[in-house]
């Protein structure tokens, strides 16, 4: 019996594992130069990794113009497995790299900070430190403090006027403007009294809200009271109240309002971490990438 002669395939070329990593960043940016700032490469760097992943592919991953970058369906599909590999990588490095660093790390977080950033935060933490578990806890700035306090928790992010005393163990992550918000086309900010959207004392956007009416003379009640940004963004968004936002947190259909709707100037909050002086080395790496986040959302290289 003649079997018949095969020839050996030839062997592909493998996928450069840094190319994914950049292809990851550019797909979560939806910007090859903010992705070139969050891999540290430059934009004509980042151009010719993305080229050299579509020649070894032999596929298009991205549709790009001059103002916009988005992925095409085979893109799509490479997400997951590109987000797969450098997981599998990453654990694999971490269990011979740092096999011994494995922990319970407790973070406390408030309201605002867990639905921009933790799960960013904690994706990144996850693929670098598997073998760490993090218990977060999403509680308001008065409750986290004195949890923090009383050692029940490692890590606490929490909101603070700039003016407030930074403790020796705190670090501002960042400074940003509150606006008033509201949904586009209401007309709660008309009201007598302005009917008004806020948590209770202790609240750093309470604070700044309620001395900038009175510094402005206007009459207002507390309509909605909530320590959620989404049950804050429901009551918004149904036209019940305005409500003390920052600038950043303002998304369609809500819309920043201001002086043309009578509604005086805001100052600016600060997102502050706290870490205990004791904190191990677990402790300490999820601080590292909670910095890390934040440095990335002030820089432009980051969207939350």
């Amino acid at each position: 019996m003649n079997i018949p002669e095969t020839k050996p395939l030839n062997p592909q070329p493998p996928v450069d594992i840094d190319l994914l990593r950049t292809f990851l960043a550019i797909a979560e940016t939806r910007s090859f130069s903010k992705a070139a700032e969050r891999v540290f490469r430059t934009p004509s760097a980042v151009s010719m990794q993305m080229k050299k992943l579509e020649d070894t592919l032999g596929t298009v991953v991205f549709n790009r113009d001059s103002r916009s970058v988005s992925l095409t369906a085979e893109g799509e599909m490479l997400v997951g497995y590109a987000r797969r590999i450098l997981a599998l990588s990453n654990e694999m490095l971490a269990r011979f790299i740092m096999p011994d660093v494995a922990g319970t790390v407790r973070l406390g977080a408030a309201d605002d900070h867990g639905e921009r950033l933790l799960p960013q935060v904690l994706t990144r933490f996850a693929e670098t430190h598997p073998n760490v578990s993090v218990d977060v806890v999403i509680e308001n700035t008065q409750q986290l403090l004195p949890r923090f306090e009383r050692g029940d928790l490692d890590v606490v992010i929490h909101t603070a006027r700039p003016e407030s005393a930074l403790p020796p163990d705190g670090v501002v992550l960042i400074e940003e403007q509150l606006v008033w918000a509201g949904v586009k086309g209401g007309c709660a900010w008309e009201r007598e009294p302005l009917p008004v959207s806020i948590w209770e004392e202790g609240c750093s956007w309470r604070a700044n809200a309620v001395e900038a009416l009175g510094e402005a003379g206007r009459n207002f009640r507390i309509a909605y009271m909530s320590a959620h940004t989404a049950a804050q963004r429901a009551a918004l968004m149904s036209d019940l109240a305005v409500a003390p936002l920052p600038a950043s947190c303002v998304r369609a259909p809500l819309i920043c309002l201001g002086e043309k709707q009578g509604l005086p100037t805001l100052g600016t909050y600060q997102s502050r971490m706290r870490v205990r002086h004791d904190a191990g080395e677990c402790s300490r790496a999820v601080a590292d990438h909670v910095l890390a986040c934040y440095e990335a959302l002030e820089s432009g290289a980051l969207e939350c």
